[in-house]
């Protein structure tokens, strides 16, 4: 059973790399999730069964998301443009990679991700910035989820499964998890290139130049903001596409779990927190439910919890929102990581040394 995991976690961080299987990502990872629940023997109809059902919601808020979008495409890019006009432009990439983190604990990590597609969208940036952009909203969304029970699975699965109220995770893991949220805004707001760059040598004839070509460059975003509608086709066949994933992280999960209580769960929390950067290719809502538990202290809860949140954006199967922004922006496997793994590993690093200080 052993070798036969170690086998399909290899071809799952590797093989998503070629263009084949690139191409085909959803079909591939159920392939190894059904592969995985062979392998360790769990395979039953109880688990066919939830991962036909688990699904579900999630599908249908990406959805329901898509459409109305759709429906209200004109208003909310106009919106948007006339926002990152009247506030400095760093600013405005600082505030809403910070403001939709934090707010994904509410509106959850899933329509959070849909927004971020609709902005990135609209502000039309060059394709490292954009990746980039893309990449460090994604960090954000997925630590911000986590504060409520409503803002993605792992949160939901860790409340029920401590029998906690609904701030508990708000007060274990907020103190680590907003100021890590706030550091993705300002990296995002010094690495995102701006779409109009002026160079103020201190004149008033550049002020007023500058000036003038940013009420043309609005007008010109106003005129020209009408991005290309997606057919409902598109928003239909995306929604499956995410149920299949969502299916097939369903039996990754199960299938490594037997593996995960036999040789990792009596580990110390600091070595747990390393191993926990599978959570970049499996569901680390399954990490979460298998890893934790009643008999654990608070320390060893946030450890665990926080190296399956910091990795989750280090590729893109390591979260829903990866999975929803880079497939609707056309963003590889390869373009994701690599921007987001040097940038998962340092911040995986840098709140290691936090661990150990405090």
């Amino acid at each position: 059973m052993v070798i036969g995991l170690s086998i399909i976690l290899l071809l799952v961080l590797f093989l998503p790399f070629t263009k084949f299987v690139e191409r085909n990502l959803e079909v591939f990872l159920f392939i190894m999730g059904v592969l995985a629940v062979i392998v360790s023997q769990v395979f039953t109809w109880s688990l066919v069964k939830e991962a036909l059902i688990h699904p579900i919601n999630i599908t249908l808020a990406v959805l329901f998301a898509g459409l109305l979008f759709r429906w209200f495409q004109a208003p909310i890019e106009k919106g948007i443009v006339w926002i990152s006009n009247i506030i400095p432009y760093r600013l405005f990439i600082a505030l809403f990679v910070i403001i939709l983190g934090l707010l994904s604990s509410v509106i959850t990590a899933i329509i959070a991700a849909i927004i971020l597609v609709a902005v990135v969208t609209v502000l039309r940036l060059d394709r490292q910035s954009e990746i980039r952009l893309v990449v460090l909203a994604c960090f954000a969304i997925g630590l911000g989820a986590v504060l409520t029970p409503i803002g993605e699975p792992l949160s939901t699965i860790v409340v029920s499964k401590l029998n906690e109220d609904f701030f508990y995770l708000v007060k274990l893991v907020g103190a680590s998890v907003i100021p890590v949220v706030i550091i993705f805004g300002i990296l995002a707001a010094f690495l995102i290139k701006p779409r109009n760059k002026f160079v103020d040598d201190g004149s008033a004839e550049t002020e007023i130049a500058a000036g003038l070509e940013l009420q043309e460059n609005t007008a010109e975003a106003s005129k020209e903001i009408q991005t290309e509608q997606e057919s409902y086709r598109e928003i239909v066949v995306r929604s499956l596409k995410i149920y299949l994933f969502v299916m097939a992280l369903t039996f990754l999960g199960a299938g490594f779990e037997p593996f995960i209580e036999a040789y990792i769960l009596g580990l110390s929390p600091e070595l747990m927190y390393w191993i926990n950067m599978v959570s970049a290719i499996l569901d680390n809502a399954t990490l979460a439910a298998a890893e934790i538990s009643p008999a654990m202290n608070d320390e060893t809860i946030m450890d665990i919890l926080m190296g399956l949140l910091i990795s989750g954006g280090m590729l893109i199967p390591g979260n829903i929102p990866n999975i929803i922004a880079a497939g609707k922006l056309k963003i590889t496997s390869g373009e994701y990581a690599r921007f987001a793994f040097p940038i998962g590993l340092a911040a995986m690093a840098l709140y290691f040394i936090v661990i150990l200080v405090f």
